[in-house]
């Protein structure tokens, strides 16, 4: 499956998607924890199709950003709409809405008594109320996607943090979802491993994956994305192709945070 052209903008081609409504629409959204004021009058949208990566210094709002999509944030104000309608608050169509937007978060959440498939396999049996082979096959095609079918039988404890995030990319994917958020996947991996979590999250947006990606990794977001956006103070400063972004930044703000993280 490829994925729509880029304008010059960084937004996907209208020509590509006539009269349909980008897949994630997020519109003045307005979050507050407290007296802290977290994102601020956030307009943004996301093609189906298009790897949208969120950088910026840590407290930025980047993580909140990322888990209003799902409603594991409520919102103040503003609305966000998956696939033409507004999030529901709560109950089933919330349960619906969640599974077809897969979250991948910074801790791996797999369920420590459950084995690697198992944890796979759960959430279609229970929610999807697929057939247990059925869901068992599928299943281990995504565990020989990720390259930890042969852990399959394993629990998580017994698994690397690496092998972990992979396993829990493939549950996620096991619901079949529309859109894929990860909240920085790698930034509670070992050096070592990071490479092979960011591989597998190189694979699904060449196969045309919506996905939202939170992380500190620059070269993902150089190589992967379609556009990175920037966030300082709950706020969407700048946004842009990667290309442009790290090669003409605008904002003094970018500037100053490209020259910390690109120093090595």
């Amino acid at each position: 499956m490829e994925r729509p052209s880029i304008g010059e903008a960084g937004t996907i081609d209208p020509a590509d998607a006539p009269g349909q409504e980008p897949l994630i629409v997020l519109d003045s959204v307005n979050k507050w924890f407290g007296d802290l004021h977290v994102l601020r009058d956030i307009n943004l949208s996301v093609e189906s199709g298009e790897v949208v990566v969120v950088i910026g210094p840590s407290g930025s709002g980047k993580s909140t950003l990322c888990r209003t999509i799902n409603r594991l944030e409520p919102i103040d104000s503003g609305e966000i709409r998956f696939d033409g309608c507004p999030l529901p608050a709560e109950g089933r169509a919330l349960a619906r809405l969640r599974s077809e937007v897969g979250m991948v978060f910074q801790s791996f959440n797999l369920f420590a008594h459950k084995t690697v498939l198992d944890n796979v396999t759960l959430g279609p049996i229970k929610v999807r109320k697929e057939k247990p082979a059925v869901a068992r096959d599928r299943a281990m095609d995504l565990l020989e996607r990720v390259g930890i079918a042969d852990q399959a039988n394993k629990y998580p404890a017994q698994l690397s943090g690496g092998q972990q995030q992979r396993a829990a990319i493939a549950r996620a994917l096991a619901m079949q979802p529309k859109a894929m958020l990860f909240d920085e996947p790698t930034s509670a991996l070992d050096p070592e491993m990071v490479g092979e979590v960011l591989e597998v999250m190189h694979s699904l947006a060449k196969d045309g994956m919506t996905m939202v990606v939170v992380t500190h990794e620059m070269g993902f977001a150089r190589h992967a994305a379609n556009r990175v956006i920037f966030m300082a103070d709950g706020e969407l400063v700048e946004q842009a192709p990667p290309e442009e972004l790290f090669a003409n930044p605008r904002s003094d703000r970018l500037k100053d945070f490209l020259s910390k993280v690109l120093t090595h």
